[in-house]
This record gives structure tokens, C-alpha cells and sequence, in this order.
């Protein structure tokens, strides 16, 4: 399989964006539409994985400008090609361009573990977001590539 990864504009991008997200938190996940489109998708940094056999989008993610991942989406047959991984790394270089010094992630309980055996480190309290229960986690810039190069399948809304 093949597929092409691109850093792009919300604005030039949503209804693309838009579908992925669509298809993994809305009809999977079931998260409300206003709570899954929210006024950081214009500030933010997206990438979009696209399928090239296809053309069709496959994956996204995005970065805000304090270092906060969020809205890691890979449609549904595509979850065994690590596409995830891709996405990933670019968030991550884009945090690095950004000269940030952490990266942020809200985790879902069951995965705390995962990103801490990651260097992620939980910051503050179990919180709920969308219905579900999360830990906000932070990661080292200097420690993520080591994160991306071992990153394996996750949703992270």
C-alpha cells in the first residue's frame, strides 16, 4: 500500500479533515459533531494521510501551537498499516519546528500505561471529555521521536 502524507491548512483541507473525522468519532465513537469540530481545527497544525490507489483521505491529526495532539483518526481499514505512526511524526516535527519543549496528549484511562512506557507522564487529574474518562499527558520534545518510532495504533480524540 502506498499513500501520500501532507501538512495542510484547515481552511484549503476541512472537508477532507472533516470526513475522517466523520467516519472514526462521530459514527464509530459516537462523540456529538459540535463537540468533535471545535474552534482550535482553525489555529491548529493538520496532517492528512491520503490513500495514492484511492485518492481518498485515510488518516489525520493535529497539533495546536502549545503542543496539545489531538483528533489522531485512521478510517477503520487502514488500522492494521500503522498509519498512525506517520501521522504521528509529523505532529511531532511539526512540534519541533515549533521550538516546543513538550507535547500533550489527553489519554484514554486504558491507554496511560502505553504512552507511559513512552516517557509520557501524566499532568493533573483523570478528567471526562466526550463521555469518556481521560488523562491529560505530556512528553519530553527530545523524548517523541523515540515515541513516533515505536507508535502503534491509537484513536486519540
Amino acid at each position: 500500500m502506498s499513500y501520500s502524507v501532507s501538512r495542510v491548512p484547515w481552511q484549503q483541507a476541512e472537508s477532507l479533515l472533516k470526513g475522517v473525522r466523520e467516519k472514526v468519532f462521530i459514527c464509530e465513537k459516537r462523540i456529538p459533531k459540535k463537540i468533535e469540530f471545535d474552534r482550535n481545527d482553525n489555529s491548529a497544525f493538520h496532517m492528512l494521510v491520503c490513500d495514492d490507489n484511492s485518492q481518498e483521505p485515510i488518516a489525520t491529526g493535529r497539533i495546536s501551537l502549545t503542543g496539545e495532539i489531538s483528533r489522531v483518526a485512521v478510517v477503520m481499514e487502514y488500522r492494521q498499516a500503522a498509519i498512525d505512526k506517520v501521522v504521528i511524526q509529523g505532529l511531532f516535527r511539526i512540534a519541533q519546528e515549533l521550538s516546543l519543549n513538550k507535547v500533550y496528549i489527553s489519554s484514554p484511562l486504558e491507554n496511560v500505561a502505553y504512552f507511559g512506557s513512552h516517557d509520557f507522564y501524566p499532568v493533573g487529574t483523570v478528567f471526562m471529555e466526550a463521555g469518556m474518562p481521560k488523562q491529560r499527558m505530556a512528553c519530553p520534545i527530545k523524548n517523541a521521536q523515540q515515541f513516533a518510532s515505536e507508535a502503534k495504533y491509537y484513536l486519540s480524540h
